[in-house]
């Protein structure tokens, strides 16, 4: 037997010890946002430690100025064998609202479909520890089946990913030498349907704001008021619609100017796959496309910027009725952004545009809330197209390459070590990520677990 096909055959009969593992880690509520929490953001780093020193790799728990990293190294690949740098994060969203969810969000459970699946239930089951212990469950059937792993593995786990790794730059900084690979493998993504792996190679940046409005120094009598005094609310009403035409284009001047087109050949391509853009939107209960009119709804998710309203708020919201002319209204807002636009710049003309649709009487401050630029990626390296065989492999069909949504982590990676991502994930669009019963299908966590086991060994062999 190869041992390839050994690793493949450990990798299967440690399913149900590596779900059990799975479970323990889940049931550790290690969200980053609270600070009621920060013990149990500190106990899941500790568990994924000792669990990976288990396996014989050298793992310790780093300080940082927030929550701590997780960094391990195998020392027992083949001398010359490439070397790997696996990323996930272990922190995960808050539960809220509570009272959506179907079970209690910390206790994980296996749930039969009707269609035969089987899904994996609780916070972080999808978003990332189910899919970071793919690569771990990979790595242990390796060392199962060969006493090694057939390249040198260094693993990065971060417990700040939901709150926007404030800690990820200045630590990847220090410790260079140290983290330094071939390439850089995060699982943080999605596969293109339940049977098509995916690998993506560019993603979406990011600028978000927060704004507020303010017309009169406080909240008005309307019975005395009304009519004649400016409406903060109508105000951030009108300027949110201003934002976007029409025909769904952002309506911010200059936005588009950076914006290049699609490459044909891969138009071509994205034509080609199966992609239903009614039974898209359909899924969560929508039919009519809201971005660009003359964009396909492919085009609109992968290669199109974006506009959006997180949340409006001011003015009385509690029970019953409050009669007032609102003095000040609230919102939040961000842009997907992609290749070649620059998020302070977009920054700086949504607040140009704002500011031009104000009243005289109507003041607007701003604050920022984030940024990352678009990265994308090298689509002829070698580990891409072994990483691409090894999925091809596993599931029996081509994988398809295209765009996800925003890592900001992937420019640390490449400003602070200056290393190229490879997005290899098998989570699903209806996994509920960020939301009440988010889920991890069985099959994800079995197959992307050998999918692993593949990828490292086309690694370690050098195909493609």
């Amino acid at each position: 037997m190869s041992d390839l096909n050994a690793a493949l055959d450990a990798a299967d009969a440690g399913v149900e010890a590596g779900l059990a593992r799975l479970f323990e880690l889940i049931r550790i509520p290690s969200v980053s946002a609270d600070p009621a929490r920060v013990g149990d953001v500190r106990r899941a780093a500790d568990w994924l430690a000792a669990d990976l020193a288990s396996m014989g790799f050298e793992a310790s728990v780093r300080p940082t100025g927030g929550h701590p990293m997780v960094v391990a190294h195998d020392q027992g690949a083949p001398s010359g064998a490439p070397h790997v740098l696996f990323y996930g994060h272990y922190d995960v969203q808050p539960e809220d609202p509570i009272d959506l969810w179907h079970a209690d969000p910390f206790t994980p459970e296996l749930l039969p479909q009707p269609d035969g699946e089987t899904w994996i239930t609780g916070r972080g089951a999808s978003d990332d520890k189910g899919a970071l212990m793919t690569f771990v469950e990979a790595c242990r059937a390796w060392k199962a089946a060969t006493g090694a792993l057939p390249c040198r593995v260094s693993i990065l786990l971060e417990g700040e990913e939901e709150i926007t790794s404030p800690s990820l730059g200045p630590f990847l900084e220090a410790t260079q030498g140290e983290l330094k690979a071939d390439t850089v493998l995060v699982c943080d993504t999605d596969m293109w349907d339940r049977e098509t792996p995916a690998i993506t190679t560019m993603m979406r940046g990011l600028a978000s704001e927060e704004f507020t409005i303010r017309s009169a120094d406080r909240d008005l009598h309307a019975g005395i008021f009304g009519g004649a005094a400016r409406n903060a609310l109508q105000v951030m009403a009108d300027v949110l619609a201003s934002l976007r035409r029409p025909d769904g284009k952002v309506a911010i001047e200059g936005f588009y100017a950076d914006v290049a087109e699609l490459p044909q050949e891969t138009a071509d391509i994205w034509a080609s796959l199966p992609f239903d853009d009614a039974a898209f939107l359909g899924g969560v209960g929508l039919s009519i496309p809201a971005g660009e009119a003359d964009r396909s709804v492919l085009e609109q998710v992968w290669a199109r910027p974006t506009f959006e309203v997180h949340g409006i708020w001011g003015g009385y919201s509690g029970e019953g009725f409050k009669s007032i002319v609102v003095g000040e209204a609230h919102a939040k807002v961000s842009f997907r952004l992609v290749a070649d636009q620059d998020p302070e710049a977009v920054r700086a003309a949504f607040r140009a545009h704002v500011e031009a649709q104000l009243p005289g009487d109507c003041t607007v401050s701003f604050k920022r809330l984030g940024a990352a630029a678009p990265v994308m990626m090298p689509t002829d390296s070698p580990m891409l197209r072994q990483a691409l065989e090894g999925l091809r492999d596993e599931w029996g069909k081509a994988a398809v390459a295209g765009t996800g949504g925003s890592i900001p982590i992937l420019a640390e990676f490449r400003e602070r070590l200056g290393m190229d991502a490879l997005l290899v994930g098998f989570a699903r669009f209806d996994n509920r990520v960020h939301s009440p019963n988010e889920k991890y299908d069985l099959s994800s966590y079995v197959r992307g677990t050998r999918s692993w086991v593949r990828i490292l060994d086309k690694f370690a062999n050098g195909a493609g």
